[in-house]
């Protein structure tokens, strides 16, 4: 009798104690901020009422008013450290900032004299509060602290590997980049974090993300280290219709590569990325070379499965750029894999025209065919890869150069004749002979005629070289080309996408 009531007992005690560890914080609550937001009309967050002057701060100004390294949150307990940015210039509205303890949340807060302003700054006094925020770890000397996040302006955030160097951003949704009602940019206005154990090697945190037409919760898991990866899931609300819904954007800058040179630069090439990389359900790899229109361009690729995409820097030679500040050669690339079944859908990719480097002209992103009906969560989850290496495995040969133009002509070109040489190199290329009949598979679309390829190895580099040329019909209109290498009706490369845009 005694050790069943005992055992009762420890029931109840349970029983009682389970509501107390469901009430601990975690995702599904900002899932029910996000869902109310949604259904209520937008209120975009109220700036902070400070000094007109930092509003009209200029770039270096901004940069002038710094966080102090010894306020630091989580300085001393264990191996990451949280820095934040201060409000002025495009960034007036501050965060709301929470810290997780025990499963409850705790307003976070920064006061004013956790930053210093230096002379550039022109004197303007720092307001409590912060814009943004970024995570420190020792990424590539033991005990020495590197910035590895960065999340600061709408929903953009930035990550490092080791040895890497800032390049292209992420964002945590698109709306409406290309086409529809003109391009929204939702903004993260909430972050919950999870204060790391001692020893931890990744840290959590969630989001809260709105805008006019979508409000939505995410959680992040950060781990750094020679790729540093970050896990995002997202549950979003539309408030209203959405006509593309970019999930998983990224952004970055392309001025001039191979198949684009600028005159009178002493660079090579500029550019965070050269190329977008897309990896379909059905195994094909396309490669599309990346470049900087007179217009704005949008092309895509339509899959029925995604393995992932992402846009990457593939050329790691410094004597590619030669700019020993820009550290071009060593920015990441970052891809996007899939967690679980997106469906079917497109890879879209914006490109625009951009007079200098200072300007992202690129965005990618995946855009669902089916969204669910109004009122309905949409959830999604996926995995960023930030990295200097390749981040699909195969045994398949890789683009490693586009270029465009000619050498030596004795007679002036036609209009509209085009002439492009394409090098690709791989284990599928390696062992083959000299006098192998490797073919180059090419199509285009009906803006081109004449089209002739022709592939034949690279004694220099390795691997094969395509040499093709064309008349393009209409220079209003773009032209699509595709190329495979392929030997005795065997696929031996990836497929080589280029799009020109119209002129």
């Amino acid at each position: 009798m005694q050790r069943a009531y005992r055992t009762r007992m420890v029931l109840l005690a349970l029983l009682l104690a389970l509501p107390l560890l469901a009430a601990a914080f975690d995702f599904d609550d900002v899932s029910r901020e996000a869902a109310a937001l949604a259904r209520a009309p937008y209120q975009p967050a109220a700036a902070a009422a400070a000094d007109p002057r930092l509003a009209q701060l200029s770039y270096d100004d901004y940069r002038d008013i710094r966080f102090r390294p010894e306020r630091a949150h989580w300085r001393d307990s264990g191996l990451f450290q949280l820095h934040f940015f201060p409000l002025g210039r495009g960034h007036g509205r501050p965060l709301r900032l929470y810290e997780l303890q025990d499963g409850t949340a705790h307003a976070l807060e920064v006061p004013a004299s956790d930053f210093s302003v230096g002379s550039v700054a022109g004197g303007v006094q720092p307001l409590p509060g912060a814009a943004g925020w970024r995570l420190s770890y020792p990424l590539n000397r033991p005990g020495q602290p590197d910035e590895v996040v960065v999340f600061l302006g709408a929903s953009y955030f930035r990550a490092l590997g080791a040895n890497q160097a800032y390049g292209l951003s992420a964002r945590g949704l698109a709306v409406d980049t290309a086409g529809g009602q003109g391009e929204e940019f939702p903004a993260f206005t909430a972050f919950w974090f999870e204060r790391p154990a001692a020893h931890s090697r990744e840290m959590r945190f969630y989001a809260l993300l709105d805008s006019p037409r979508i409000a939505g919760a995410y959680r992040f898991v950060v781990r750094p280290g020679t790729d540093t990866v970050l896990d995002v899931q997202a549950r979003l609300f539309q408030r209203a219709p959405v006509t593309t819904l970019g999930i998983a954007p990224l952004t970055s800058m392309f001025l001039a590569g191979e198949n684009q040179p600028v005159a009178h630069d002493y660079r090579p090439e500029v550019h965070d990325s050269d190329g977008l990389l897309v990896a379909t359900g059905d195994g094909e790899l396309i490669w599309r070379p990346l470049s900087n229109p007179a217009q704005a361009f949008v092309t895509s690729f339509a899959t029925p499965a995604l393995r992932g995409f992402g846009l990457l820097q593939r050329d790691r030679a410094f004597s590619s750029y030669e700019d020993l500040e820009a550290n071009y050669h060593r920015r990441p690339s970052a891809w996007v894999e899939p967690v679980g079944d997106w469906g079917p859908g497109r890879v879209e990719l914006l490109r625009y025209h951009t007079p200098d480097e200072t300007h992202d002209n690129i965005a990618a992103y995946w855009v669902p065919q089916r969204l669910p009906p109004a009122g309905a969560p949409i959830d999604l989850a996926w995995r960023v890869h930030w990295t200097l290496g390749e981040p699909v495995e195969t045994p398949l040969a890789r683009v490693r150069q586009s270029r465009s133009g000619h050498g030596f002509i004795d007679a002036p070109l036609p209009q509209g004749k085009q002439l492009l040489h394409v090098d690709f190199a791989g284990p599928s290329l390696q062992a083959l002979d000299a006098a192998a009949a490797v073919e180059a598979a090419v199509s285009a679309n009906g803006n081109v005629r004449g089209l002739r390829a022709h592939a034949y190895p690279n004694a220099e580099r390795g691997g094969w070289r395509v040499n093709l040329d064309f008349e393009r019909i209409d220079a209003r209109q773009p032209v699509e080309l595709r190329l495979q290498l392929r030997l005795a009706g065997n696929v031996l490369s990836e497929t080589w996408a280029y799009a020109l845009a119209p002129e």
